[in-house]
């Protein structure tokens, strides 16, 4: 028997991706509390992979994990990606993006 230990938040449909492919997956439900820390980490882990990524397709297939991960993070904020891209267009016109590329190196008090 091979056992791998995961230990780690996945998508709705993996138990029974496992299952397909043989394998008994142990699985547990977790409650609000851990299920935001989860989320969380699993920002973290999906940031750590689009760092990683080592080609244009798996860069954009990262990022659309964050995407996931962050649509999911605003509704347990009781709201949705919508309002989290109103926010992020807010800010834009409040601040800009990124487009041009400044890097603020310092400041002087004048």
């Amino acid at each position: 028997m091979n056992e791998k230990i995961y230990n780690k938040l996945v998508r709705d449909n993996i138990p029974e991706i496992i299952e397909k492919d043989g394998e008994i997956p142990f699985i547990k439900i977790l409650n609000e509390t851990e299920f935001k820390v989860e989320l969380e980490r699993k920002l973290l882990e999906e940031y750590h992979e689009v760092l990683n990524a080592s080609n244009r397709e798996e860069r954009l297939e990262e990022l659309a994990d964050m995407l996931e991960i962050i649509t999911t993070l605003s509704f347990i904020e009781n709201s949705n990606l919508e309002t989290v891209l109103s926010i992020m267009e807010e800010k834009r016109e409040k601040k800009g993006g990124f487009s041009k590329k400044i890097f603020l190196q310092k400041t002087i008090k004048k």
